[in-house]
C-alpha cells in the first residue's frame, strides 16, 4: 500500500513538473513573440516616421508661369519708365512689320519681268511694254516704265531717267527706318535714366537713415537693373529687325540695278535690230 501511494505522488510530481514546464515555455515564447513584435514595430514605425518628416517638406508651391514673372518683373521695374520702353518697343515693332510687308510686296522676278519685256517691244513695241511693267508691281517695273517712257529721246536719256527714279524708289524703300534706329538707341537709354534715378532712391535712402542697410538700398538697385534689362532686351529685338530689314533693301536695290543695265542693254539691242 505503501508502495503505491509513493508511486501515485511520484507521477503526480513528475505530471505536475512537466505541466509546471510547458506553461513557462509557453510564457517565454509569448513574452519572446511580444518582445519581436514590438521591435518589429519600432523597426518599421522609426522609417516612417522619417519618410514622413522627409517628404513633408517636399510639397512645392506652385511654379509661375512665363506672363506672370513678366508682369511682376515689369511691375517692380516701376512703371513710368518701363511703360516708355514698352511702347519703344511696340511702335518699332508695328514699323518693322509694316516694312517688312511692303518690301516682301516689293521683291519683283526680275527675270521673268525681262522676259516679257523684250517679248512685248518685238511683239508690240514701246507701248505694250510699258503695259506690261504698269501691271507689274514693286520698284524694277516702275524703273522700267520711266525708262520706257524716254525710249524715243535715246539711250542716253533713259539711262539718266533710270538713274533719277531709282533714287526715288531707293528713299521709298528706306522710309520708316529711322524710326526703328530712333527706338533701338532710345529704350537702352531710357533704360540707363532709369538705372539713374534708382541709383538716387537708393542713396537718398541712405542719407535718411544715416546708415547703410541692404533693405534700404535693394529696393532701388532693383528698379535700376530692372529698368536696364528692360531697355537692352528692346534693343536688341529691334536691332534683329532692322538688320533683317537693311539686307533686304539691299538685296531689293541690287535686283533693281541689275535689272537697269540688262533693260538698257535690251533696249540698245531692240533698236539696233529695227
Amino acid at each position: 500500500m505503501k508502495k503505491l501511494l509513493t508511486l501515485l505522488m511520484l507521477a503526480g510530481v513528475f505530471t505536475f513538473s512537466a505541466t509546471a514546464q510547458e506553461f513557462s515555455d509557453s510564457d517565454a515564447a509569448t513574452d519572446s513573440a511580444a518582445v519581436d513584435s514590438a521591435q518589429t514595430e519600432e523597426v518599421y514605425e522609426a522609417p516612417v516616421e522619417e519618410i514622413a518628416e522627409i517628404v513633408a517638406p517636399v510639397e512645392e508651391a506652385p511654379s509661375k508661369g512665363f506672363h506672370q514673372v513678366v508682369k511682376e518683373q515689369f511691375i517692380d521695374g516701376g512703371p513710368t519708365f518701363m511703360g516708355i520702353v514698352l511702347a519703344c518697343l511696340i511702335l518699332g515693332l508695328a514699323i518693322a512689320i509694316e516694312r517688312i510687308i511692303h518690301l516682301n510686296m516689293a521683291s519683283t522676278n526680275t527675270k521673268k519681268l525681262l522676259a516679257d519685256v523684250e517679248d512685248a517691244l518685238n511683239s508690240g513695241g514701246a507701248d505694250a511694254a510699258k503695259e506690261v511693267c504698269r501691271n507689274t508691281r514693286g520698284p524694277v517695273a516702275s524703273i522700267f516704265t520711266q525708262g520706257l517712257m524716254r525710249m524715243s529721246e535715246g539711250v542716253e536719256m533713259v539711262e539718266k531717267s533710270i538713274i533719277a527714279y531709282g533714287s526715288v524708289e531707293m528713299g521709298k524703300l528706306e522710309r520708316g527706318m529711322i524710326w526703328i534706329s530712333l527706338f533701338i538707341s532710345l529704350a537702352p537709354m531710357l533704360g540707363f535714366m532709369g538705372t539713374v534715378i534708382g541709383m538716387i532712391e537708393a542713396f537718398d535712402a541712405i542719407a535718411e537713415a544715416g546708415d547703410v542697410s541692404p533693405a534700404l538700398v535693394a529696393s532701388g538697385i532693383k528698379v535700376a537693373l530692372l529698368t536696364t534689362v528692360g531697355g537692352l532686351i528692346v534693343a536688341v529685338i529691334l536691332q534683329l529687325f532692322y538688320n533683317y530689314l537693311v539686307s533686304k533693301v539691299d538685296s531689293i536695290v541690287n535686283s533693281m540695278e541689275d535689272a537697269s543695265i540688262s533693260l538698257v542693254d535690251l533696249l540698245v539691242k531692240h533698236n539696233l535690230s529695227k
